[in-house]
């Protein structure tokens, strides 16, 4: 199985669709064998559901994640888990462990907001 998660800095990425980095972890019998930090080549939104399955992954652990990015993954058989914020090894950890914190309903809908003005987006917890 592989695990990747949005990565920037050891951390979760919280805007799945800017992702620039993954890191992917290979895992044997429940215990993480490998990991690896891949670039996405510029690749964004819901094409990189197909970027993923070409990777080989199967889970997916991210911060915001918008509606069709989500249809994306769930069309190329990835299960994911939004709204995750903090290191990226203890959520894959977690994971492993079935503790994963995690938002089921996390969106990611600032498409048509202004990020440069009055009201600067934050994805990950929208209400």
């Amino acid at each position: 199985m592989k695990i990747a998660v949005t990565y920037e800095n050891g951390s979760v990425f919280q805007h799945f669709g800017h992702t620039e980095q993954f890191k992917i972890y290979t895992i044997e019998n429940n215990i993480i064998t490998a990991s690896q930090i891949l670039g996405t080549d510029g690749a964004g939104h819901e094409s990189l559901a197909v970027w993923l399955k070409q990777a080989g992954v199967n889970k997916l652990i991210c911060g915001g994640i918008g509606g069709g990015a989500q249809q994306a993954l769930t069309a190329a058989d990835i299960t994911w888990y939004g709204g995750v914020t903090g290191s990226a090894d203890d959520a894959v950890n977690a994971l492993l462990k079935d503790s994963l914190s995690y938002d089921p309903d996390a969106r990611c809908s600032h498409h048509d907001h202004d990020q440069q003005g009055d009201h600067p987006h934050h994805c990950g917890h929208h209400q």
